[in-house]
């Protein structure tokens, strides 16, 4: 018997989707972080279309659409000359578009989230070492009394950011180095007249190589920007750690860069005369790259910063970090229900590390050579910096593609899809809107009524094999009658499902808890279906 089923270690964006998550689906969990308050800072900042896909399904995307303002594009400067104006334009199937919002904020719209399900976070509580074995993780806790608390956990959340005590306790190698710049991030006010909603990436180069630089993303309020900047002598704080240590992320130690220091990069390097006022904090900081070996063994698991570190070009961090969260968070919940089959843990490494390991790649590349400077065509380079294409085709708990489809392949991301008509409503849904709930989602299609009376004994026995953990909707062509079938129906009035899934009468898909297709069958059966959950759901 464990005194709680999941303990979560850290408490910033990532540790707070997976508590969310978890406490969606009913798990106990226990989050712990060892400051004493959220930090009050603008630190990642952007906030890509596919993390607001995932808060959708959260339920917090209202909140986070009502604090947000757009990232519309980007403006590149080279030596005072504008080069390019990079537009942030997505296909109109994309149901979210490109956000900032500082990381205090994204914090407390998930704390409050996490509040709502019946969780907290315990503010001043260090996890300081643990041990595992078959049945429990036995972790030892420093509260905020200066005592000790040791407490027995089904499984453990490594959310504990770059400097991870999680991941040193499991031993795991962190490869990788420290860029040698040192930089400055200033959260100010910026007197432009700027178009509003656009980075500004503004260099200095001299012989192809840019010697100094300044990155603008804005922040709601007016005229309000992140600034980072490379640091001037007189703040340089560059000592490379031994060990293991890991340089990376804000310094302390020495004086935070002022309004003068800000001030004497946009002299130098701002598009149009601006002056910096109303600065709410600052700091210095460096920046490595990192991959982890294992992203977990056994009953402990790493997330975010804990597993990979790399440039914020593009601001891959913080939103592949709450990709992992969402990935990892369903299957943990299906181990502590038990319902889980012997892989689905292990899937958690087989499908995130290689998305780790091609972000820490393609962010230390962008950060040398610019974002615009990528082979791939604008519309590529656009849809994978929303994190659109990012998926887990071959996958062990991924059903192959055969034969080859149109659309959608297992493992890619479940598109979204507009004009779908309930008989009960007046006003059209998309198929987000059906893939709310907690469990993986079964969807069949049909253009006759003769496909629909198999799908009873269908359902039947996949909810069966999914011990009960299966949502499902019938999606049938325009003018197909459903007279009879006790399943719930929904039209596909605009054939936009049709087109989008490549689906013709009689097909199956099944649609994940994190938003992936997991199947698809052209002429979907029974046993089929029931040999697909069985990769996932215990026997």
């Amino acid at each position: 018997m464990t005194d709680v089923e999941v303990l979560v270690a850290g408490a910033g964006p990532v540790g707070l989707t997976a508590a969310c998550e978890l406490r969606r689906r009913g798990i106990g969990c226990r989050v712990v972080d060892r400051l004493p308050a959220r930090q009050p800072y603008a630190k990642a900042v952007g906030i890509q279309p596919r993390t607001l896909e995932i808060w959708d399904r959260m339920g917090v995307v209202r909140e986070v659409l009502a604090a947000a303002v757009p990232l519309r594009g980007q403006l590149l400067y080279v030596n005072g000359a504008q080069q390019a104006r990079m537009e942030l334009t997505l296909p109109p199937e994309v149901p979210y578009r490109f956000a900032a919002l500082p990381q205090n904020e994204t914090e407390r719209i998930l704390e409050e989230q996490l509040v709502r399900g019946g969780g907290r976070v315990e503010r001043g509580t260090e996890l300081v070492d643990f041990e595992q074995d078959a049945d429990a993780v036995r972790a030892d806790l420093a509260l905020p009394s200066g005592t000790r608390e040791r407490i027995s956990a089904g499984y453990l959340l490594g959310c504990d950011g770059a400097h991870s005590i999680v991941r040193k306790v499991l031993g795991f190698g962190f490869q990788g180095a420290a860029l040698p710049e040192e930089y400055m991030l200033g959260d100010v006010e910026v007197d432009w007249n700027l178009p509003p909603g656009y980075a500004v990436r503004s260099m200095h180069q001299r012989d192809g190589h840019t010697d100094d630089l300044l990155v603008c993303i804005p922040l709601p309020g007016r005229h309000r920007y992140r600034l980072s900047m490379l640091v001037p002598p007189e703040l340089s704080r560059a000592q490379l750690p031994g060990g293991e240590g890991v340089l990376n992320g804000l310094e302390g130690g020495g004086p935070a860069p002022g309004l003068e220091h800000i001030q004497a990069v946009l002299d130098r390097l701002a598009p149009q005369p601006a002056t910096a006022s109303r600065l709410r904090w600052s700091s210095v900081f460096r920046i490595s790259h990192r991959l982890v070996d294992q992203y977990g063994a056994d009953r402990v698991f790493l997330a975010g910063d804990a597993a990979h570190i790399h440039p914020p070009t593009g601001a891959q961090g913080m939103n592949t970090g709450i990709q992992d969260a969402c990935n990892l968070a369903w299957k943990v919940a299906m181990a502590v229900r038990s319902t889980a089959s012997a892989q689905l843990l292990l899937s958690y490494h087989a499908e995130r590390r290689p998305v780790g390991e091609e972000v820490v790649r393609r962010t230390v590349r962008h950060a040398a050579e610019g974002v615009q400077a990528d082979p791939d065509d604008p519309s590529t380079v656009i849809r994978r910096e929303a994190q659109l294409l990012v998926g887990y085709r071959g996958s062990p708990i991924v059903a192959p593609d055969r034969p080859p489809h149109q659309g959608p392949a297992p493992g890619d991301r479940a598109p979204d899809c507009g004009g779908l008509r309930f008989d009960l409503t007046a006003f059209p849904s998309r198929l987000f809107d059906l893939l709310r709930g907690q469990e993986h989602t079964v969807l069949l299609y049909a253009d006759r009524p003769e496909q629909l009376p198999p799908y009873g004994e269908l359902v039947a026995s996949a909810r069966s094999a999914a011990h009960g953990q299966l949502d499902v909707w019938v999606i049938v062509a325009p003018h197909t009658a459903t007279d009879g079938l006790l399943l719930p129906v929904v039209r596909d009035a605009l054939d936009e499902f049709r087109r989008s899934y490549g689906a013709a009468g009689g097909a199956g898909f099944v649609i994940r808890p994190d938003g992936y297709l997991g199947m698809r069958s052209a002429r979907v059966s029974g046993p089929e279906l029931v040999s697909y959950l069985a990769a996932t759901f215990r026997a």
